[in-house]
């Protein structure tokens, strides 16, 4: 095994429900009302749709898709969402701290080193560096032909990041730990507070589907949990395989997934203005290039993010 490399979950789509766009030649989050599923290809034009894009928008009113059935890929609830304070290097895209809240990964002159984690609000480098919530979703959205591969869903928002995990950990535990075998929902939900001025914040939820009771979802998920036991599915090696693989790196995100998204990370910085120029450093520098990276973040940016002043116009973009 080639060490340095977090090896994560096979992605083989992405989940978003925003976009950045171009306001005075600086590029601003803006949020969606509905959920986009993207391949992982993109062309002239921008990420490709993903065929069950389609298929969900067509049964879905006014072909917006603010509902998505989707089950997990493993039944710890951390392995299905990683969640971290990230910082990252405003001029490359580097990540440069990652924490959990007790301690965290710091890049330094000597390398990397480990270094106490007090929150964002009580660290005095993670307010100079600009240091965020910053979660990744896998699931399954029903219809997949991979039982291995995932979409990816990316958030910076709290409201998305907090609601995820506690529903994660809640389905665990009154699972009896058969969470990947629930049947459930990804849904996109609206709330509205005073730092939002009352317009309606966005972020994402995950149900158990809507004619399913509690005590039927549960019932289905362990006989599906002794079915794959018959058949002789290890989920625990696999499970266990996953946590050594994602060990294997320092950081998760890798040179290719940097792109665009300083400006989704640090949209009232200089950096919001120069996301061409940015994402040109991983790929090329030609015109076509800068056009693909415009329409990309409309059609697949990086989900869910609170600038400055928490949850206010909370918004949601996906890489």
């Amino acid at each position: 095994m080639i060490k340095g490399l977090a090896i994560t979950p096979p992605v083989i789509g992405r989940i978003s429900i925003g976009h950045l766009v171009q306001k005075k030649d600086k590029w601003v989050p803006e949020k969606d009302d509905a959920f986009t599923l993207t391949t992982q290809v993109q062309n002239k034009d921008g990420w490709l749709l993903h065929p069950l894009h389609q298929q969900l928008a067509e049964v879905s009113p006014n072909n917006k898709i603010r509902t998505i059935p989707v089950r997990l890929l493993f039944n710890d609830s951390e392995l299905n969402l990683r969640a971290e304070f990230s910082a990252f290097d405003r001029q490359t895209g580097r990540p440069l701290c990652v924490g959990n809240g007790e301690c965290a990964k710091r890049v330094s002159g000597e390398g990397i080193e480990d270094v106490p984690c007090p929150t964002p609000e009580r660290c005095q480098y993670a307010q100079e560096k600009g240091c965020k919530l910053y979660g990744r979703l896998n699931v399954q959205v029903e219809g997949q032909n991979d039982e291995l591969g995932t979409f990816m869903f990316r958030t910076t928002g709290y409201n998305s990041v907090r609601t995820l995990a506690a529903r994660l950990q809640y389905f665990e535990a009154v699972s009896g730990g058969n969470t990947r075998h629930l049947p459930l929902l990804l849904k996109l939900r609206a709330k509205s507070t005073t730092q939002s001025y009352r317009a309606p914040v966005f972020y994402v939820d995950l149900t158990l589907r809507d004619d399913d009771t509690l005590a039927e979802a549960v019932c289905f998920a362990r006989s599906e949990a002794l079915r794959f036991e018959q058949a002789g599915v290890e989920i625990a090696k696999l499970e266990a395989m996953a946590k050594s693989l994602l060990r294997n790196g320092q950081f998760e995100d890798e040179a290719d997934e940097i792109p665009l998204m300083l400006a989704e990370f640090y949209p009232d910085s200089e950096v919001a203005s120069a996301i061409p120029e940015a994402s040109s450093t991983a790929a090329h520098t030609s015109k076509t290039q800068v056009r693909s990276a415009r329409l990309t973040n409309r059609l697949g940016s990086r989900s869910e993010l609170a600038p400055t002043g928490g949850d206010q116009h909370e918004q949601q973009l996906n890489h």
